[in-house]
């Protein structure tokens, strides 16, 4: 009796741990399914966006003038500074001019001869018609007397000429600036001998405020560029916009440009056509010949997308790519189009719309299909 009644007491024993067992069993929670992972987001909206493009360019003068004889002789003086400010009219060289003076000299002489002459013929002239009146004279001397005096006004005349071109000629002896600028090194010096109209310049020139910055751009890009303005996606503002000049160490020039025009023909070796801007140049900072970029804004797209950097992805097959967040607040991969950069942006031409969340934070988290919890990217 005594065996019965502790076997029975293990069975109800065991009982009680069985049902422990199976009660906790039961109390633990089944399979869960993967958790929301947080991700920061930047919400597409439409924008305005103004299109640039850098371009290489060279810096150009204004006005280049070369300065040559139009006569020869020996340089008497330099009259200038090399490297100076000249204006216009300012005399740079003068030239021995003792033969050009002697030449207008004999001019002005021929014509105080001719004047003379014409003073004595229009005398004669006269006296013979007052003596034709009363028949005193004969019809040929009134007319010889006459032609005398049509004669002599024609030689004073030539003789008036033959002044003016000998001045014209004594006055090319001093040589001038055609045009205000800088000028550079003079070529020739005291006592050189220089012929009119010679192949070597004495010195040049060169108008540098305002200056020209001449940019070259891509043929295809102008392609692109009107087929654009024809679609009404883009505005363009090439003419109104001034354009930035950033100079070779890197900095933005203090005064900007304006696009003059645009060159109709198109470089065969090189693909390219020119444009040339004129820029403010009170300091000479720009001097000819300097590398130089022109940023040059052609044109807005009203209702531009911008995504940030960090959210546009490449695989290896070349395509690019986003990660949004749909609706049901899973990750959904978009295949997306961008053309160009807008400072630390990607301006989108095709695959995102505006209100779509792309992923910027947290991409090495998630994937497609995946749940996430979306926060919005502050500024």
């Amino acid at each position: 009796a005594c065996m019965s009644g502790r076997f029975s007491v293990r069975v109800a024993a065991l009982s009680r741990v069985a049902g422990a067992l199976l009660s906790a069993c039961g109390d633990q929670p089944g399979p869960q399914g993967p958790q929301a992972q947080p991700v920061t987001v930047v919400t597409l909206r439409a924008e305005p966006v103004t299109l640039t493009r850098e371009l290489p360019a060279r810096t150009n003068a204004y006005l280049i003038a070369e300065v040559r004889p139009q006569v020869s002789g020996i340089v008497q003086k330099r009259l200038f500074t090399e490297g100076g400010y000249v204006k216009a009219g300012q005399a740079l060289y003068q030239l021995d001019d003792a033969s050009y003076q002697a030449e207008y000299a004999s001019a002005r002489a021929s014509l105080a001869r001719a004047e003379a002459t014409l003073n004595s013929a229009r005398l004669n002239a006269a006296r013979t018609a007052e003596l034709a009146k009363v028949d005193a004279v004969s019809q040929q001397d009134y007319e010889n007397a006459t032609a005398a005096l049509l004669q002599a006004e024609a030689d004073v005349k030539l003789a008036q000429a033959s002044v003016r071109a000998s001045g014209i000629v004594l006055n090319y002896a001093r040589i001038v600036s055609p045009i205000s600028g800088r000028i550079g090194k003079s070529m020739v010096t005291q006592g050189a001998l220089v012929t009119a109209n010679q192949a070597t310049p004495l010195a040049t020139v060169q108008q540098l405020d305002p200056i020209y910055v001449d940019a070259t751009a891509s043929s295809t890009e102008l392609l692109a560029l009107r087929r654009e303005l024809a679609a009404g996606t883009l505005t363009s503002t090439a003419n109104s916009v001034p354009v930035t000049i950033v100079l070779e160490d890197g900095s933005s020039y203090e005064h900007g440009g304006k696009l003059t025009f645009a060159d109709v023909t198109v470089d065969p070796t090189t693909g390219t056509f020119l444009l040339r801007i004129l820029v403010p140049n009170p300091d000479n900072i720009l001097m000819p010949g300097m590398y130089v970029r022109a940023v040059i804004s052609i044109g807005v797209r009203q209702n531009g997308i911008l995504v940030p950097q960090q959210g546009i992805a490449r695989d290896p097959k070349g395509r690019t790519t986003a990660l949004v967040v749909g609706a049901d607040d899973k990750v959904e991969q978009r295949e997306v189009k961008v053309s160009r950069t807008v400072g630390d942006k990607w301006l989108v031409d095709d695959g995102l719309a505006v209100g779509a969340r792309v992923i910027v934070e947290g991409l090495q988290k998630v994937g497609p299909g995946s749940p996430v919890q979306a926060t919005e990217a502050q500024g």
